[in-house]
């Protein structure tokens, strides 16, 4: 199987689809012609795409006769619009993005729901003195993209405390990891809006931090696996056979007699998050990140719980990132693969 992988999050070359491939009967799954796709992510962090290296490593995509290449760009607007211009057949956007896509008229149904537990959270330095978001009116809060799904997390924490980006605190893009860091360093932000790799590279570099995220968001899922309605007519094998890979490949994650065998496959991806000492708390933190709570355990991996979207979509409306609420929230997201994916 080939692994084609670009991992930087500044660039999105001009990118093209393999043709359809047609296996012959008799011929082993492994050894069947694999129909090439391109998979778009918001950021380059191998560990974060945990189920997907695993499914490369372990060669499930290719029994499933699919040859993946992962895109890492810059945050979930661009990952959108990579599918909309037929640059990716497959994304991970986060939840807050694909509402507004959906609400401009992009065809876009999220799938699989990769992080079932917030993906994010608002970290501050434990030496802050800082204990809750309502203590960040007139602060700075650092954030890895202008138009990534943190912030559209962090708006909703803020709208709910009465609060407005540009009138009662900013944003700055600092990026995420190594540069985060530096803008904690040099105290150009007093709090960040990152994910689980974020909060580890940053524990790593020395940086105490301290999670102030409100109860009530942790529920808010992360990024997730989507597609256009109009790829999935055009490709109906593909959301079956992903989420399959996936779902084999989280079953595999979560043996943790296999946690140096991904921890090898995630290496393979993005080798210098590979060499580094956070790897594995990494590893750890996006396992329990990605594990159902107890109560959706029985759905599978992938399920999207209709009360956690109502709760983000109207999150959305409330703080402005939606203008007005979708006539069909239903339409924005689907189950119907989850059984199969699971059985």
């Amino acid at each position: 199987m080939t692994i084609r992988t670009k991992m930087s999050r500044r660039q999105f070359g001009a990118l093209t689809m393999g043709g359809a491939a047609v296996a012959t009967l008799g011929t082993p799954a492994i050894l069947r012609a694999q129909t090439a796709i391109t998979f778009a992510v918001p950021n380059p962090s191998a560990l974060t795409w945990l189920p997907y290296w695993v499914a490369v490593g372990e060669g499930y995509f290719g029994e499933e006769g699919f040859d993946p290449t992962l895109q890492a760009i810059d945050g979930s607007s661009a990952v959108l619009q990579a599918m909309a211009a037929g640059q990716a057949q497959i994304g991970a956007p986060g939840p807050g993005p694909t509402l507004g896509a959906r609400s401009r008229g992009i065809d876009v149904m999220f799938l699989y729901n990769l992080y079932p537990k917030s993906v994010f959270g608002l970290l501050v330095k434990s030496d802050s003195g800082i204990t809750s978001p309502d203590q960040l009116a007139g602060s700075v809060i650092g954030v890895g993209t202008a138009d990534g799904a943190e912030v559209s997390f962090t708006t909703a924490i803020m709208s709910d405390l009465g609060m407005t980006a540009g009138e009662d605190f900013e944003y700055l893009p600092v990026g995420d990891g190594g540069t985060a860091a530096v803008a904690f360093l040099r105290d150009e932000v007093s709090s960040y809006a990152g994910a689980v790799s974020d909060a580890a590279i940053l524990a790593s570099r020395g940086i105490e931090l301290t999670e102030i995220t409100p109860e009530a968001y942790l529920g808010f899922f992360g990024n997730g696996i989507a597609m256009l309605e109009s790829t999935m007519a055009e490709m109906p094998d593909l959301a079956p056979s992903f989420g399959r890979a996936l779902v084999r490949g989280m079953r595999f994650a979560i043996d943790p007699a296999n946690k140096e065998t991904c921890l090898a496959h995630c290496a393979a991806g993005n080798p210098q998050e590979g060499e580094q000492d956070y790897a594995s708390s990494l590893f750890d933190g996006v396992v329990n990140r990605m594990t159902p709570t107890a109560a959706y355990m029985d759905q599978g991996f992938g399920y999207q719980p209709a009360e956690h979207w109502q709760a983000i979509h109207d999150s959305a409306v409330s703080s402005g990132a939606l203008s007005e609420p979708l006539a069909d929230l239903d339409s924005v997201y689907t189950n119907e693969f989850v059984a199969g994916w699971n059985a």
